[in-house]
Protein backbone atom coordinates (compact mmCIF):
# COMPACT_ATOMS: atom_id res chain seq x y z
CA UNK A 1 0.00 0.00 0.00
CA UNK A 2 1.17 3.52 -0.78
CA UNK A 3 -0.37 6.77 0.42
CA UNK A 4 0.54 10.02 -1.29
CA UNK A 5 -0.24 12.75 1.21
CA UNK A 6 -1.98 15.90 0.07
CA UNK A 7 0.69 18.50 -0.68
CA UNK A 8 3.51 15.97 -0.98
CA UNK A 9 3.73 16.31 -4.78
CA UNK A 10 4.69 19.63 -6.34
CA UNK A 11 2.35 21.43 -8.70
CA UNK A 12 3.76 22.32 -12.11
CA UNK A 13 2.88 24.92 -14.68
CA UNK A 14 1.37 23.55 -17.90
CA UNK A 15 4.10 23.79 -20.57
CA UNK A 16 3.53 26.52 -23.18
CA UNK A 17 4.09 23.98 -25.98
CA UNK A 18 1.04 22.01 -24.86
CA UNK A 19 -1.26 24.67 -23.38
CA UNK A 20 -2.57 28.16 -24.12
CA UNK A 21 -3.07 30.33 -21.02
CA UNK A 22 -2.45 29.64 -17.35
CA UNK A 23 -2.67 25.95 -16.43
CA UNK A 24 -1.64 24.19 -13.20
CA UNK A 25 -1.01 20.43 -13.09
CA UNK A 26 -1.20 18.63 -9.75
CA UNK A 27 0.00 15.02 -10.06
CA UNK A 28 -2.22 12.43 -8.38
CA UNK A 29 -0.76 9.04 -9.30
CA UNK A 30 1.60 7.34 -11.73
CA UNK A 31 1.36 3.77 -12.91
CA UNK A 32 3.47 1.19 -11.12
CA UNK A 33 4.15 -1.71 -13.51
CA UNK A 34 2.33 -3.76 -14.55
CA UNK A 35 -0.37 -1.09 -14.18
CA UNK A 36 -0.31 1.68 -16.79
CA UNK A 37 -2.86 4.25 -15.60
CA UNK A 38 -1.83 7.73 -14.44
CA UNK A 39 -3.89 10.64 -13.18
CA UNK A 40 -3.57 14.35 -12.51
CA UNK A 41 -5.77 17.21 -11.42
CA UNK A 42 -5.54 20.00 -14.00
CA UNK A 43 -6.77 23.55 -13.41
CA UNK A 44 -7.33 25.90 -16.35
CA UNK A 45 -7.77 29.63 -15.75
CA UNK A 46 -10.46 31.34 -17.88
CA UNK A 47 -9.61 30.97 -21.57
CA UNK A 48 -6.83 28.42 -20.97
CA UNK A 49 -6.88 25.20 -22.95
CA UNK A 50 -4.83 22.26 -24.20
CA UNK A 51 -3.39 21.98 -27.67
CA UNK A 52 -4.98 19.40 -29.96
CA UNK A 53 -3.83 15.95 -28.89
CA UNK A 54 -4.57 12.21 -28.87
CA UNK A 55 -4.08 9.40 -26.36
CA UNK A 56 -3.01 5.91 -27.50
CA UNK A 57 -5.38 4.18 -25.05
CA UNK A 58 -7.93 6.97 -24.59
CA UNK A 59 -8.53 9.45 -21.78
CA UNK A 60 -11.16 9.99 -19.10
CA UNK A 61 -11.84 13.44 -17.65
CA UNK A 62 -13.83 13.98 -14.45
CA UNK A 63 -14.81 17.63 -14.07
CA UNK A 64 -14.55 18.70 -10.43
CA UNK A 65 -15.16 22.46 -10.56
CA UNK A 66 -15.94 25.40 -12.81
CA UNK A 67 -17.11 25.39 -16.40
CA UNK A 68 -15.10 24.06 -19.31
CA UNK A 69 -15.23 23.21 -22.96
CA UNK A 70 -14.20 20.10 -24.85
CA UNK A 71 -14.14 19.37 -28.57
CA UNK A 72 -13.31 16.38 -30.72
CA UNK A 73 -12.02 16.92 -34.22
CA UNK A 74 -14.93 17.62 -36.56
CA UNK A 75 -17.39 18.07 -33.68
CA UNK A 76 -18.93 21.01 -31.90
CA UNK A 77 -17.49 22.55 -28.74
CA UNK A 78 -19.37 21.06 -25.79
CA UNK A 79 -19.74 22.57 -22.31
CA UNK A 80 -18.54 20.42 -19.40
CA UNK A 81 -19.43 21.01 -15.74
CA UNK A 82 -18.72 19.46 -12.31
CA UNK A 83 -19.76 15.83 -12.15
CA UNK A 84 -19.48 15.34 -15.93
CA UNK A 85 -17.30 12.44 -17.06
CA UNK A 86 -15.81 12.72 -20.55
CA UNK A 87 -14.30 9.78 -22.46
CA UNK A 88 -12.06 10.29 -25.49
CA UNK A 89 -11.47 6.99 -27.33
CA UNK A 90 -7.94 5.95 -28.34
CA UNK A 91 -6.52 8.07 -31.15
CA UNK A 92 -9.36 10.65 -31.16
CA UNK A 93 -7.95 14.15 -31.80
CA UNK A 94 -9.40 16.56 -29.23
CA UNK A 95 -8.80 19.47 -26.85
CA UNK A 96 -10.29 20.66 -23.55
CA UNK A 97 -10.01 23.60 -21.21
CA UNK A 98 -11.81 26.39 -19.40
CA UNK A 99 -14.59 28.50 -20.85
CA UNK A 100 -13.64 32.11 -21.65
CA UNK A 101 -15.09 33.52 -18.40
CA UNK A 102 -14.76 30.66 -15.88
CA UNK A 103 -11.88 28.52 -14.60
CA UNK A 104 -12.26 24.73 -14.75
CA UNK A 105 -10.60 21.82 -12.96
CA UNK A 106 -10.73 18.20 -14.04
CA UNK A 107 -9.07 14.97 -13.09
CA UNK A 108 -7.43 13.44 -16.16
CA UNK A 109 -6.81 9.68 -16.29
CA UNK A 110 -4.98 7.96 -19.13
CA UNK A 111 -2.97 4.81 -19.73
CA UNK A 112 0.50 4.49 -21.19
CA UNK A 113 1.20 2.41 -24.29
CA UNK A 114 4.91 1.68 -24.67
CA UNK A 115 5.56 4.41 -22.09
CA UNK A 116 3.58 7.12 -23.91
CA UNK A 117 0.28 8.61 -22.67
CA UNK A 118 -0.25 11.51 -25.11
CA UNK A 119 0.73 12.83 -28.53
CA UNK A 120 0.66 16.62 -28.65
CA UNK A 121 -0.24 18.43 -31.87
CA UNK A 122 -0.90 22.02 -32.98
CA UNK A 123 -2.39 24.61 -30.66
CA UNK A 124 -6.10 25.45 -30.72
CA UNK A 125 -6.30 28.85 -32.38
CA UNK A 126 -8.36 31.71 -30.95
CA UNK A 127 -10.70 31.30 -33.93
CA UNK A 128 -11.20 27.57 -33.24
CA UNK A 129 -11.76 28.32 -29.55
CA UNK A 130 -14.78 30.54 -30.23
CA UNK A 131 -18.03 28.70 -29.58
Amino acid sequence: MEIKRNGSQASTKGPADWFTGAVRIDPLFQANAPARAAGASVTFEPGARTAWHTHPLGQTLIVTSGCGWAQREGGLIEEIRPGDVVWFPPGLKHWHGASPATAMTHIAIQEALDGKVVEWMEKVSDQQYRK
